[in-house]
């Protein structure tokens, strides 16, 4: 039988719900400096009126469910990483540079040293992102999560200025979309992941021909940090939008950078989707359109840019390390086409 993200316990249309029914509530608490709405990959607010003046960005996030395996595994130093990552990419879509990072971790028993693990990931997720990690919370709440078990979330700021900001307002018909590599799932999916990789089967801990390693190892791989790349890119090149894929996939990313009557069109045939998204497309036995509508497919970030300007940036992006794909164009249209 097929199981997709919502059998798996997730309800995505709830989700989508629960924005909407809060948008009101929010919006009271708006002023004058409230730049945007909801949707957005951060959250604007600018500290002065000039159209050169600085924006702060600000994104929060958590790791989620992918942090059962890091029970499983008993490890700990590498799952701050993907909670700076969560909150930093997202601000970097914005054309802003992360300047600040607090974390929180709530927990049913404080050992010491294993949250000094958990913090030695969330600094290094900060160095990698260059930001500073200046404080946080660690919250003890026996009764409330096991003993052995926590959860982690983070918040960050950023700054920008007003006429650079990139928002994807002045993407057309024509312009070009270009994939950077993901490191993995990410930190996105894993409700689903964890029916198809159970961290209480055996097998997730041996080795998998499938996927070239074992399971609950690769699963726990960090999320890429994008922001240097992104940061040295835009110094000298025109990206008109980028859209972090994250939970819902491309589906769901790519048009919140789209203005209204454009459409993403993907070519699926323009890089090889890495074996472990084939894998779990196999187990789940869903289609390649839920797939990409829960995971990355091997695509953490697409950005937008005109058809002149593509080989400039693709060349770019490899003397920068990366291994960019050439995706897809903007057409006429609404969503994502497959």
């Amino acid at each position: 039988m097929a199981i997709d993200y919502k059998n798996a316990g997730v309800d995505v249309e709830a989700g989508y719900s629960a924005v909407k029914l809060m948008k009101e509530y929010v919006k009271s608490t708006y002023d004058k400096n409230v730049v945007g709405d909801l949707g957005s990959f951060g959250g604007f607010y600018a500290l002065s009126d000039s159209p050169d003046g600085d924006v702060l960005v600000a994104g929060t996030d958590g790791v989620g469910t992918k942090l059962k395996y890091a029970f499983s595994l008993n490890k700990h130093d590498t799952i701050g990483i993907d909670c700076v990552a969560m909150c930093v990419n997202d601000i970097v879509c914005q054309g802003a540079k992360p300047l600040i990072f607090l974390d929180y971790i709530a927990l049913g028993k404080l050992i010491p040293e294993k949250v000094a693990l958990i913090v030695k990931g969330v600094s290094e997720g900060c160095r990698m992102a260059g930001c500073a990690l200046i404080g946080g919370e660690t919250a003890e709440m026996p009764g409330f999560y096991p003993e052995d078990e926590y959860d982690l979330a983070g918040f960050s700021v950023g700054i920008v200025k007003k006429n650079k900001v990139i928002n994807g307002s002045n993407i057309v018909k024509g312009d070009r979309l270009i994939g950077l590599r993901s490191s993995g799932v990410h930190s996105n999916g894993y409700s689903l992941v964890r029916k198809l990789f159970p961290a209480s089967d055996k097998a997730t801990y041996e080795y998998c021909d499938a996927i070239g390693g074992v399971p609950a190892e690769i699963l726990l791989t960090p999320t890429r940090i994008y922001v240097k790349t992104v940061l040295s890119l835009i110094e000298t090149a025109d990206i008109k939008g980028i859209a972090h894929i994250t939970g819902g996939g491309f589906i769901e990313n790519i048009p919140r950078i789209l203005p209204k009557g454009l459409a993403a069109k993907i070519d699926r045939d323009s890089y090889e989707i890495p074996a472990l998204f084939k894998e779990l497309q196999r187990r789940a036995d869903i289609s390649y359109e839920k797939m990409c509508n829960t995971f990355n497919m091997g695509i953490g970030l697409v950005l937008a840019v005109s058809k002149q300007d593509e080989k400039t940036v693709l060349s770019k992006l490899a003397s920068l390390g990366e291994q960019p794909v050439s995706l897809g164009e903007v057409v006429e249209g609404e969503g994502v086409i497959l």
